[in-house]
Parts: structure tokens; sequence; C-alpha cells
């Protein structure tokens, strides 16, 4: 099967924007995600799936903590920037939320510790338990076919 044509296929699936977040040796780091989902209420759990090849693959396993910062629909070029797709001209605020750094402004944040980790293909799934979490007003932003877009009201 054609890499394209499965990239094609997933890019119809309508997802929320995250912004995953850790630090490392004093220093933020985050990634831009749309793989992000909720598994389970009792424990609290979520998983990110984070490429192996990607830089914030290595600080995850390393710090064994992310966050997840689910962005507004004012926050396309937070996710942008962190996505590899603009360089500058975006100033990045970080607060801390539980000992991690994470975004400010954002529609959600919670902090995780990983309790699990799955190597399928080439990406890890880490599994996260919610330790604390910081809920805002405001509309996500969305992302499907390569574009960003907005909920109707």
């Amino acid at each position: 099967m054609d890499d394209r044509l499965f990239r094609s296929a997933m890019g119809k699936f309508a997802t929320g924007v995250t912004v995953i977040t850790t630090e490392l040796e004093g220093k933020p780091y985050g990634m831009t995600a749309n793989a992000f989902v909720s598994v389970s209420l009792n424990p609290k759990l979520v998983l990110v799936s984070v490429g192996i090849h990607a830089h914030m693959h290595n600080r995850i396993k390393e710090s064994k903590r992310y966050a997840v910062n689910i962005l507004s629909e004012h926050q396309q070029d937070l996710s942008a920037l962190f996505a590899g797709q603009k360089k500058d001209g975006t100033e990045v605020r970080f607060a801390t939320l539980d000992g991690i750094p994470v975004l400010e402004d954002t529609i959600a944040t919670m902090t995780c510790n990983v309790t699990a980790e799955y190597l399928v293909g080439d990406h890890t799934l880490f599994i996260g338990e919610v330790t604390d979490i910081r809920l805002q007003d405001g509309e996500p932003l969305l992302f499907s076919q390569g574009k960003y877009g907005q909920m109707i009201k």
C-alpha cells in the first residue's frame, strides 16, 4: 500500500490539536501532536503516540512525564511552531502545572506520569496516568486534511 494513500485516508479524520510538553535537565520541550486519546477513567489514563525519530521521543522516555496541552482555536501559531513549520515570530510563554512546563491559554491541560510504553511500528505509545488538570473556556483548534479549522457555532 502506498504511504501517501494511507496518509490521505488518515487525514480524513478530523482531530483536535495538542502540544505535548515535557522538561529535561531544566529545559522545556514541546511537540505538536494529534495522536492523543483517552484510555481509561479509572485510573485516569491517556495515550500519546510519538515517532521514534522525533526529538520528543527520547525526552519523554527519559523524563517519564509529559503534559497534554489542548489548543484553542486561537493557537494555530503555536501548533505550527511546535510542528516545526514556523521558526520564529511566535513567543512561547510556559507556565508550570504539577512541575511540568505547560502552555498558557489552552482550553485544557493535563499532566501525566508515564505508566507504560509500547513500541508499535515506527512509534512509541506512551500511556500516562493523569496527575493534574487545568481547564479554561474556549473552542478547540481542529485539524483535517492538512488544514486547520474551527467549530461552527
